[in-house]
Parts: C-alpha cells; structure tokens; sequence
C-alpha cells in the first residue's frame, strides 16, 4: 500500500464485528447482516452471506480445486449500522453517560437516538488471559515493594 492510500485509511471506525449492518450500496443493497471480519487495513469489511463472488480455485496438495462461492469485502462506507429501535439504517455517534461510560448511540435523520449495544462477540476473549505466573512475569513482592517516600523523600536519586 502506497503512502497516499494508507493516508486514507479510517482512524474511528464506528462499525465493530458483530454489529448487525444495512449494504447501502452495490448488488445486495437493502440487505442486513453481521459483520463477520473488519479489515482496518483496506477499509472493508465482510458480512455473513452478502456480496457473494465465485471463485476459481485450481486443485493443489492436500486440498481440491473448484469454483467456490466465498463472501468478498465490501468497502466501510457502504454499511451503515441498523438503528435498534427503528430497524434503519443510521449514523454511528458516541454519548457518554452520566456515570461516565461511554455508549455508541443512533444519529442522523430518522433515527432513535437509542443506544446501540456493544457487539457479545467482543465481549469473548480469543486467548484467555494466563492463571499462572510465568517466567517473565515479575513477582508481587516485587511489585508491592514500596521504594518511594515521599514525606521524607526516601528513595530519590541524588541530583
């Protein structure tokens, strides 16, 4: 990728895999589904059972050939996010609560300014995170080590 396509590239992504989206442009317009797999790095997304191409594979080791009907990546732009309430499709904006957390709600013409869940599917860690300290993990005595005073200045490096 070029210097003037990766300037492009989307920094706030307001789509998330698992969100249930409406195709706005191309042959499947109209249609909703989940996005299956976003791919930060071309700006598209894949959603389950849309954009449908075949494909032409040729016959290998270990695997057979054919022609394959694969879901190809539409580009972000042309999905937007289905309003819970409303079942449109609707802009993406970002609220926060009194409590401080923050929510995606529904924006634009239309729509229910509801909050927009976020997806269960990245709630679901892929590697769960280590029980057991590891080698390179450092030791909780270590760490609740207390080396700084700062009434008495304990601690400090001379200057």
């Amino acid at each position: 990728m070029g210097w003037k396509a990766a300037e492009k590239l989307i920094r706030h992504w307001k789509v998330l895999r698992g969100d249930n989206v409406m195709i706005i442009r191309g042959k499947d317009k109209g249609d909703t589904g989940i996005i299956k797999r976003v791919i930060r790095s071309q700006n598209r997304v894949i959603v389950e059972g849309k954009n449908l191409v075949k494909k032409h594979i040729k016959q290998g080791q270990g695997h057979e050939g054919g022609i394959f009907t694969v879901e190809a990546p539409l580009h972000a732009s042309n999905v937007q996010v289905v309003d819970p309430v409303t079942g449109r499709a609707c802009k993406v904006g970002v609220r926060y609560l009194e409590d401080g957390t923050k929510v995606r709600v529904s924006r634009g013409i239309g729509a229910s300014g509801s909050i927009i869940p976020r997806p269960e599917i990245l709630k679901i860690r892929t590697t769960p995170r280590p029980t057991l300290a590891g080698p390179k993990d450092t030791p909780m005595n270590v760490v609740l080590e207390k080396t700084y005073d700062a009434k008495i200045g304990k601690g400090m490096a001379e200057l």
